[in-house]
């Protein structure tokens, strides 16, 4: 039997999965891309018997997929919080999706483990651009504001990580960052590594290329940015374009 664990190259799919394999470990294949890589059951030929998890990548972009793994025998369990068009129905298909649009994978998990790891849960909200349903959830916990601004600087580098258009354009893979994380039941502990040091000093250093950039056209609703096809701005595009939409929260063009 072969267990694939199927995410989201991104914060959100980072987190999520760090916590269920701190709740339950297992040995599995990890399979994940760029942030916009989804369709990640078609890079998988699973049989009779294998187990996939599969963590914030679209059920309708990997349909075909998903019913091809529970013809053969194989079992999927799924969260998520994009639209899954037309639910499928298996006993063999465990589904966790809310759409709701104050929730992530992330968020859905740390529900489904009855808050085992919620620190990873905030820094996966955080990364997904949710502050106010992050800081809720660090409410909850009465989290103090320092540990709260660690967490949220960690989720955005963890998201920043996953834009590119290739692999080639990321600082580390998906899976290397996985592994990197996942001896770490919090979050902190991982801000104190060379990893995660390299991550930061490589947002930061192509955060500074953005200062020298202006819009190409401005309105008191948004924002025209016209990027250069470079490494830096293909990785740093996703982020930026968060800040827009923070700073023009009724519209925002990057």
């Amino acid at each position: 039997m072969t267990h694939y664990d199927l995410f989201n190259g991104d914060a959100d799919g980072i987190c999520a999965l760090q916590q269920l394999r701190l709740s339950e470990p297992k040995e599995t294949h990890l399979i994940t891309g760029i942030k916009r890589d989804i369709n990640l059951f078609a890079r998988i030929n699973p049989v009779q018997g294998d187990c996939i998890t599969a963590l914030d990548i679209s059920l309708d972009k990997n349909r075909t997929g998903v019913q091809q793994a529970l013809e053969v025998g194989a079992s999927i369990f799924y969260a998520d919080h994009h639209y899954p068009g037309e639910l499928i129905e298996s006993q063999n298909l465990e589904l966790h999706i809310d759409t709701d649009a104050n929730t992530c994978t992330s968020l859905i998990i740390n529900q489904y483990l009855d808050n085992a790891h919620y620190r990873w849960a905030v820094t996966g909200a955080y990364g997904d651009n949710l502050f106010a349903s992050a800081n809720k959830l660090a409410d909850r916990f009465e989290m103090p504001e320092e540990e709260r601004r660690t967490l949220k600087k960690l989720g955005i580098c963890l998201n920043y990580n996953g834009y590119g258009f290739t692999l080639d354009d990321l600082i580390f893979h998906p899976a290397d960052l996985f592994k990197s994380v996942q001896n770490y039941s919090n979050p902190v502990g991982f801000v104190e590594t060379k990893d995660y040091h390299l991550l930061s000093q490589a947002y930061q250093a192509d955060l500074e290329h953005l200062q020298a950039l202006s819009a190409h056209a401005e309105e008191s609703n948004g924002a025209i940015f016209m990027l250069p096809n470079k490494p830096w701005a293909r990785r740093v595009n996703g982020v930026f374009s968060n800040d827009l939409a923070h700073q023009y929260p009724n519209r925002a063009h990057a």
